[in-house]
């Protein structure tokens, strides 16, 4: 939700008010027996961000998220919800955020595989020694839909995040976290081209055997010479279905000492994204769905018989935290359009509390009109209109 910040930037500078930047700092980064000189920015946005090293190192499996999960919500929450997650660990102070360096792309689909057969392996020409995979073997027995039900495809994909400390004058790896992203469905065809079928994957089931793959991906790390004996984290995120229009969200995560070749006991991460409106929404949290319908019947007093107005929260430990709103409107002039986001300023500030954090993005047929983002303890909230 804060893709707003360059805009706040801008209007900073443009103002002439620009913050005092310290000197960023100049390390030395020891990387595959050569030595490279890196940049650490003095700024920090917030001490909810972790400062990045520059220059930027992409992933080595840069790109194979956008193939391997099903929705942009979920490949945001699935990168964003990690670091969460690592920062129980490695705090924004003390470490540096880089992408994941060590786990390329050969490495992680070998283990985003079944295990094969040495038939299958003969067969698919296959090297015994990439026989990592992490799904369930399937031995062909039984109809298509047997198969498939013993067997389905549990691990979706796998990302890492790296965590580095400064000593002096260089920088080093500090600890290591690992993201696994779990299929609460699993899809499948009988033939090829044809219909698409689908499973759905009982939570307990997913949760036990994305746990037995966590130790063994911890297996693999610690034989990597170049990631060595650091602390390494490993978290467990659950994606939704591919017709959800909500992200899904990290469950559980365990972490591994310096040194140590199995992970501690599992910690649950109490996180979920609700739609408003929904039955669900309604069942669990009752006050929250009546507080946006209120709010969206005012917005539709501009739009008689119009319903367009959808919400989506992030709730943690049970407590709504961040609420994203959008709405696209019909609406033309730019007269219109100001006095539209000025009317929903003003909603947002009477029917939402002030421990929310809420962001409402305004749209229409020629894309982005306005944007209102309220933070949490504010009560006057950043307006800009495109």
């Amino acid at each position: 939700m804060k893709k707003w910040f360059p805009l706040f930037l801008a209007a900073i500078l443009i103002a002439g008010c620009v913050p005092n930047f310290e000197k960023n700092t100049e390390v030395v980064q020891e990387k595959e027996e050569l030595k490279e000189t890196a940049i650490i920015p003095n700024y920090q946005i917030s001490k909810s961000y972790y400062r990045s090293i520059i220059p930027f190192e992409p992933s080595k499996t840069r790109g194979m998220v956008v193939s391997n999960l099903y929705s942009k919500y979920d490949m945001n929450e699935f990168e964003t919800g990690l670091m969460r997650v690592a920062k129980e660990q490695f705090s924004t102070d003390n470490y540096v955020f880089q992408e994941g360096q060590y786990l390329d792309k050969k490495t992680v689909n070998s283990l985003l595989n079944r295990k094969y057969t040495k038939a299958q392996l003969k067969e698919l020409n296959i090297k015994e020694e990439d026989n990592i995979g992490l799904n369930p073997l399937n031995d062909g027995k039984g109809s298509v839909e047997e198969q498939n039900e013993k067997n389905p495809i549990y691990l979706a994909h796998i990302l890492e995040h790296n965590y580095l400390v400064k000593n002096d004058k260089n920088v080093s790896l500090g600890g290591v976290v690992i993201g696994l992203a779990l299929n609460s469905v699993h899809y499948y065809q009988k033939e090829k081209y044809g219909a698409t079928f689908q499973q759905d994957i009982p939570h307990d089931k997913l949760a036990a055997e994305g746990k037995k793959m966590a130790e063994e991906v911890l297996k693999r790390l610690r034989g990597m010479k170049e990631i060595g004996d650091v602390p390494i984290t490993i978290a467990l995120f659950e994606q939704k279905s591919k017709s959800t229009v909500i992200p899904g969200n990290f469950f559980a995560y365990a972490h591994a000492n310096k040194g140590s070749s199995s992970l501690g006991d599992w910690k649950n991460v109490d996180e979920k994204y609700l739609l408003f409106p929904s039955s669900e929404a309604e069942k669990d949290h009752r006050e929250d769905m009546a507080v946006f319908l209120r709010f969206k019947d005012d917005i539709e007093e501009y739009f008689p018989n119009y319903n367009g107005v959808i919400g989506r929260g992030f709730y943690k430990d049970d407590q709504l935290m961040d609420l994203s709103i959008e709405i696209p409107i019909q609406l033309y002039g730019e007269a219109e359009i100001i006095g539209f986001t000025q009317w929903a300023t003003s909603l947002v500030v009477d029917h939402f509390p002030e421990y929310v954090e809420v962001e409402v993005d305004i749209t229409s047929v020629n894309g982005a009109e306005a944007l209102i983002v309220k933070e949490a303890g504010e009560t006057e909230p950043f307006v800009h209109i495109y």
